[in-house]
C-alpha cells in the first residue's frame, strides 16, 4: 500500500448522523491532532460546510501547521454520494443537504484538495491501511450500527461499483418477504440486525420484568447494548436473542463469501462489543458449515480493530487512498511518455 508519503500532512473529515469528527495525521495512521463535536446540522448545508471548514483550519493549527501545508482533506459522509462527481446527494440524517458539492465547497474554502468516499468504503479501507485487515488484498468489512454498511478491498483496491453503491450486504435478502427494511425493500439483512431494526424488535419482545429491561430502565429504552450486556452476564433470553442474531450474520456472510472468496470478512460494532465467545465463535461456525471447505480453511473472519479512532482514520484513509491513486496515475504517465527501447 504505497503512495502516500508517510510524512505528508493529511486532514480526514467524517461526517456522521450525529458527530463530527476531525483529524490531522500522516499515511501511517498516526493522528497529530483531532476534534470531535455533535453533528447539529444547521438546515443550511453552506452554513454547515462553512462550519466544517473551520473545524479543518482549528486541527491544521493545533499542530503548529497552516492549509499550505496539508496535502489532501479526505471526506467520508452518509450515503447517497456520488465520490467521482464529489457530491453528497440527499443523506437522510443531514437537513437541508441535497446535491451538496462538498468537494468544490471545502477545495474553495481551504484551498487543499479534497477527495470524498462513503462512510462505509471509508471504514473499510481505515480497516486495511490501519486495522484489522492491514496487509491483506481481498477483504469484506462488514458494521450493524443503526443500519449495515459494507465496503470491498478486491486485489488491493476498493471495489466502489455504480455511484460507490457496492459492498451494501445489509441490501442482501437473507430471508424472502420478510421484515420491511427502511431502504423500502423486504427481508434485508439490515431488517434483521441493524441496530434500529433490532432496537425496535427487542422494545416489543423483551420481558419488562427481564435482565435486558432493568439494564435498560425500562423496556422502552432498550437497545443492542443492554441486550449483549445481559448476555455476557449470562441471561438465557438475551443469549438466545443474540444466537438469533449472529444466525442472520452468517446468512449475510456466507452470500458474501460465496460471491467474493476474501480472505478475510471485519465485522464491527454490535459483533465487536459481543465479542468471540457470544459473536464471531458462532458466527464462524455457521458460515464454515455453509461454504465450500477450501473457502472456509482459507477465510478468516475477524472483529475491527480500530475502535474510538475508527472515524477520524476514515477520513484519513480517504485522503491516504486518494494521494495513494494519484502516484499510481502519475507513475503510469510517466511509463506511457518513456520512449521505448530498441535493440
Amino acid at each position: 500500500m504505497s503512495g502516500a508519503r508517510k510524512d505528508e500532512l493529511l486532514v480526514g473529515i467524517d461526517i456522521g448522523g450525529t458527530k463530527v469528527a476531525v483529524a490531522a495525521g500522516d499515511a501511517s495512521g498516526r493522528i497529530a491532532a483531532r476534534r470531535r463535536r455533535p453533528t447539529e446540522p444547521s438546515g443550511c448545508a453552506e452554513d454547515d460546510l462553512a462550519r466544517l471548514a473551520e473545524d479543518v483550519r482549528k486541527v491544521v493549527g493545533e499542530v503548529g501547521a497552516t492549509l499550505a501545508d496539508v496535502a489532501a482533506v479526505g471526506v467520508t459522509a452518509p450515503g447517497p454520494l456520488d465520490p467521482e462527481a464529489g457530491v453528497v446527494l440527499l443523506p437522510p440524517n443531514l437537513p437541508g443537504w441535497r446535491d451538496v458539492a462538498i468537494v468544490e465547497a471545502l477545495g474553495e474554502a481551504l484551498g487543499r484538495p479534497v477527495f470524498l468516499e462513503n462512510d462505509a468504503n471509508a471504514s473499510a479501507l481505515a480497516e486495511w491501511n490501519f486495522g484489522a485487515a492491514r496487509g491483506l488484498r481481498h477483504v469484506a468489512y462488514l458494521t450493524m450500527s443503526t443500519g449495515v454498511g459494507g465496503g470491498l478491498i478486491l486485489d488491493g483496491q476498493l471495489y466502489r461499483g455504480v455511484l460507490a453503491s457496492a459492498g451494501e450486504v445489509g441490501h442482501v435478502p437473507v430471508v424472502w418477504e420478510g421484515e420491511s427494511c427502511a431502504c423500502g425493500q423486504r427481508g434485508c439483512l439490515e431488517a434483521y440486525v441493524g441496530g434500529a431494526a433490532w432496537t425496535r424488535r427487542l422494545r416489543q419482545i423483551v420481558p419488562e420484568d427481564g435482565r435486558v429491561a432493568a439494564l435498560a430502565g425500562g423496556r422502552e429504552h432498550v437497545s443492542p447494548v443492554e441486550l449483549v450486556a445481559a448476555a455476557h452476564e449470562g441471561d438465557g433470553f438475551a443469549r438466545a436473542e443474540l444466537a438469533r442474531w449472529c444466525d442472520y450474520v452468517a446468512r449475510g456472510v456466507t452470500a458474501l463469501v460465496m460471491t467474493l472468496a476474501p480472505e478475510a470478512v471485519v465485522l464491527g460494532t454490535i459483533a465487536v462489543a459481543a465479542g468471540d465467545a457470544l459473536a464471531f465463535a458462532p458466527i464462524r461456525e455457521q458460515v464454515a458449515a455453509h461454504i465450500w471447505p477450501h473457502l472456509a480453511a482459507n477465510l478468516r473472519i475477524l472483529p475491527a480493530a480500530l475502535g474510538e479512532d475508527q472515524p477520524f482514520l476514515a477520513g484519513l484513509s480517504v485522503a491516504v487512498e486518494a494521494r495513494r491513486t494519484e502516484a499510481t496515475e502519475a507513475t503510469r504517465g510517466e511509463a506511457r511518455r518513456r520512449p521505448s527501447r530498441t535493440a
